[in-house]
């Protein structure tokens, strides 16, 4: 007796095959949308072009992504950068703390009293564009070649952001809480402490995110230019000794220390401020 003929369909090859296709095709399509895989797609690619472009057109001594990875364990842990950047890191500190106690009383006056603001503003928003690298010259006829400079320079850079903002938050608060505060017989500081500057700190905190990039810059420059010790003189060492791998490592150092305090006044903001969502979202 011969065995019957099995009845059941046999599988489409081609209808399996599209399937397939199909869920590649999906694959790719999202990982070309991957916020994470473009930006690390877009960081290879560029330190694959950094790394050709040197090997085949620059001298042996510039810095490429090789020799930075190389040197990089040594380096980092080497005493001239830590004492540079711990040097470079409480000037930055200090200025950062003198421009943010002067920028918010200034900020405050300017966006509380019109008077005040008529006569400042025009000082404060022309000194906030001028380059400060044109200021250090006459820094150092006033401090010398000194830490002194370093920080008044660091000061000049971070007091304008700061100020500016404060002025911008002072006056964009609804002025029916100034009504209902003096109809009250609210007392000028609690208006001041009270109501402008808790209503300011988004402003502030911005403010604040742009005078630490500008102090650091008016740090490094300053380092340049009076050769005291900071990251800005080790990093400018190196260069003229050709040592371009060290120097590239503590400009990374440079790097990470202003994304890690934008992280930070990020995170603040979303933490104490959940009510504040202008320019957090997506981060």
């Amino acid at each position: 007796m011969m065995p019957q003929a099995s009845t059941s369909p046999l599988p489409n090859r081609g209808a399996q095959s599209a399937s397939l296709a199909l869920a590649h095709r999906r694959g790719w399509r999202q990982l070309m949308t991957s916020t994470v895989a473009l930006k690390v797609a877009g960081g290879l690619f560029i330190l694959g072009s950094w790394e050709l472009i040197v090997w085949a057109v620059a001298p042996a001594y510039v810095a490429r992504p090789t020799g930075i990875v190389r040197v990089l364990p040594m380096t980092i842990v080497s005493a001239p950068v830590l004492d540079g950047a711990a040097t470079t890191l409480w000037a930055v500190t200090q200025g950062l703390a003198i421009a943010l106690v002067i920028g918010t009383v200034v900020g405050l006056a300017m966006g509380h009293v019109n008077v005040i603001e008529r006569l400042l503003r025009i000082y404060v928003s022309g000194l906030n564009a001028m380059p400060m690298i044109a200021l250090l010259p006459l820094l150092t006829i006033w401090f010398g070649f000194t830490s002194a400079a370093r920080l008044s320079t660091i000061v000049f850079a971070a007091f304008f952001p700061v100020a500016m903002n404060v002025t911008d938050g002072a006056r964009g608060i609804p002025s029916e809480y100034l009504e209902v505060a003096r109809s009250y017989r609210a007392r000028p500081r609690h208006i001041w402490f009270g109501i402008t500057l808790p209503s300011s700190l988004p402003y502030l905190l911005a403010g604040i995110r742009v005078a630490v990039a500008r102090a650091l810059i008016a740090a490094v420059v300053a380092e340049f230019y009076i050769s005291v010790d900071g990251l800005g003189f080790y990093i400018l060492f190196q260069s003229r000794t050709f040592h371009h791998n060290e120097a590239f490592v503590a400009v990374l150092m440079l790097a990470g220390f202003a994304i890690l305090n934008d992280g930070i006044i990020g995170w603040l903001t979303r933490r104490f401020m959940p009510w504040y969502r202008a320019g957090e979202r997506g981060r």
